[in-house]
């Protein structure tokens, strides 16, 4: 699995899988970049269905709002999630 620095730009996974998943869908397939890493944590999509979860890197990721949105609204809004690394991909 990569590891990604801070500063470090990525894309989220186009994935749509079935079931529990902590990933937003409006996020999919955007680029953003690492904020900071907030360390490993259980996989949240294993847990949802009481199997023992693996433990993944989570990173707070920044992706500007007019790459998410489009232009409305100003241009250096940002909007921050965190992301665990198993959707994130480098450019």
């Amino acid at each position: 699995m990569q590891v990604f620095e801070p500063g470090t730009e990525v894309r989220v996974r186009r994935m749509m899988p079935p079931g529990h998943v902590r990933t937003p869908a409006y996020l999919r397939g955007h680029v953003g970049r690492v904020e900071r890493v907030l360390g490993p944590f259980g996989n949240p999509e294993q847990l949802a269905y009481g199997h023992t979860p693996d433990r993944l890197p989570l990173y707070r990721v920044r992706f500007r709002m007019a790459d998410v949105w489009g232009d409305e609204g100003h241009r250096d809004d940002t909007l921050d999630a965190e992301i665990y690394a198993h959707w994130l991909e480098p450019l």
